[in-house]
Order: structure tokens, then C-alpha cells, then sequence
């Protein structure tokens, strides 16, 4: 075999392989992958700054090096069903938004069963207002704050953004939200069938209150909704709907359904070897350019 088809070939074993890490629920193997190309990224990586009291509430912050004040900030909260996942894992994710030219704050929050709903609510608003106050350490301005998310992380996004509870709990101190972006993420998912998903955001009376779909309002946020058509994890109809929603009383929503991804790809997509799979990252310059015009 020629040396450059050799080349091709390896190259899309490598890639493949990596891809059916994601699809296997992210996989520890999976993980290092995506992040071993990310340690040589052109930004420079503040770890573990505590935004509250608890253990977990510990966030990476990601600077691009080319200096630069008033840079757009979009905190990140990773998957995990609410129950596992940290931020050293999405190191990809990070390195992708300073890419893009972003101050990336990647925040841990605690899980079930060590807090329930609204525990983990109130640690991503306890993060977004620490983003929006330090913005201007790290260059970012706090008048374009980006909420995103995977997954469980997409509905932590979602509903401390449409519930105004959560922000308005801090006042005059709770940041603007410029935007949201979700991928993959659950909006619309009852009826709850899991033991553990019901326990976490019971009793029974307090699941609506789970649902960001419920907490639409006209005067939210423009957001980016991306889904793969072949989730089999969080059903399309979660990103379809929102959309729908959010459109029926005038918010400014982008869909982007991705028809051979799966669950994970849409964020597995954000790494250095799979960007060919989904605009993942595209999308996301796309909207937050649109934000800035």
C-alpha cells in the first residue's frame, strides 16, 4: 500500500475509533483522546478557582493567548444524566472556544444523589454570576455572556436562563445573558421514568419545574439548539420543541439538527480529529457573531 494511503487510512481508523468512544457514553479512553491535542492549544488554562463553598463548585477558566479585552465569555457545564462527569474531561471543549477567540469558563457542579433539584440549578447560577463578575479579569466582557451546555449541562443552561428564579435570586448582581447555547440537551422530557431521574427532581408535583420548555418567555435570550437526528439518548423532539416554542412567541432561535449524529458527536464534534463529523463549532461562531452585530 502506498505510504499516503497508509496515512489515510490510519487517520480514519484513529477517527473512527475516537468516535465510537463518544458514542459509548464518552469513555475515560475516550476523553484522554479528545484531549491529548487540546494541551497544545494557543490559550492559557486558570484551574480549579472556587466560585462557592463546596468541593465541587470549581471551574477551568481558558484565555486565548492573542491579547484582547471585551472578548464574548461562554460558560460550559458538561453531561453526565446529572449524576457524574467533570470538568477536566472537556479540556476539548475549552480549547475550542479560546480558539475561537472566547474567555471559556468549564464549571463543575455538584450531583445526584449528594444534592437534588434545585441543587444543581444553584450552582450553575452561582456560576454564571462568578463568570459575569470576573469577565474583566481574564479580558471578557460581561455584556456577552454565553450560557452552554451537553446534555444534562444543555438543561442546566436552558433553565437557569428561562426560570427566573435562579438568576433573579442574586439581584443586581445576576449577569445578562447574551445567548444560549445547547447541545443535545433535554428540555422537554416528561414523563420521568428512571427511579433516580424521579427522585432527583421530585416529588412527583415538582417535575414540571424540571422542564425549561415550561419557563419560555418573549423577552429570553436568542439561543442555538443543536441535536443529532439519531439520538437515541435525548430524543430530538426535546431541541424540536423548545425551538418551536421559543419561535411561537418571538425569541430569535437557530435549530441545527445534525442527521447522522448521535447522542455525543454533537460535542465530540468540538475536538481536533472530528470536526469533519457536525459544524459544531461553526454553528457556534455563526450565533455568537450574530450576537455581536
Amino acid at each position: 500500500m502506498p505510504a499516503d494511503s497508509a496515512d489515510r487510512l490510519s487517520r480514519r481508523t484513529v477517527i473512527a475509533g475516537l468516535s465510537a468512544l463518544f458514542l459509548e457514553g464518552c469513555a475515560r479512553l475516550g476523553f484522554f483522546a479528545a484531549n491529548a491535542p487540546a494541551v497544545f492549544g494557543s490559550y492559557k488554562r486558570h484551574t480549579n478557582i472556587a466560585y462557592g463553598p463546596e468541593p465541587q463548585h470549581r471551574l477551568d477558566v481558558y484565555v486565548p493567548n492573542r491579547a484582547r479585552i471585551s472578548r464574548p465569555v461562554v460558560v460550559f457545564w458538561h453531561g453526565g444524566r446529572w449524576r457524574e462527569g467533570d470538568k477536566a474531561d472537556y479540556r476539548f471543549v475549552g480549547a475550542a472556544l479560546a480558539e475561537c477567540g472566547y474567555v471559556a469558563v468549564i464549571a463543575n457542579y455538584r450531583h445526584y444523589p449528594q444534592v437534588k433539584m434545585p441543587g444543581f440549578m444553584d450552582d450553575a447560577a452561582r456560576a454564571a454570576v462568578w463568570a459575569g463578575a470576573h469577565a474583566g479579569e481574564f479580558g471578557g466582557a460581561r455584556e456577552r455572556l454565553y450560557l452552554m451546555g451537553h446534555s444534562a449541562g444543555a438543561q442546566l443552561a436552558a433553565l437557569v436562563t428561562l426560570d427566573r428564579r435562579y438568576l433573579g435570586a442574586y439581584g443586581a448582581a445576576a449577569p445578562h445573558i447574551s445567548g444560549v447555547i445547547g447541545l443535545s440537551g433535554p428540555y422537554d422530557f416528561l414523563p420521568l421514568l428512571e427511579a433516580d431521574v424521579q427522585d432527583m427532581f421530585g416529588p412527583p408535583e415538582l417535575y414540571a419545574q424540571s422542564q425549561p420548555i415550561n419557563f419560555v418567555r418573549a423577552d429570553a435570550p436568542p439561543m442555538l439548539l443543536i441535536q443529532g437526528l439519531k439520538d437515541e439518548t435525548v430524543r430530538p423532539k426535546n431541541s424540536i420543541n423548545l425551538a418551536a416554542a421559543l419561535g411561537a412567541v418571538g425569541v430569535p432561535v437557530t435549530l441545527k439538527l445534525y442527521p447522522r449524529l448521535s447522542h455525543s458527536d454533537t460535542v465530540a464534534a468540538m475536538t481536533t480529529l472530528l470536526r469533519g463529523r457536525a459544524p459544531t463549532l461553526a454553528d457556534i461562531k455563526d450565533f455568537v457573531a450574530a450576537g455581536a452585530a
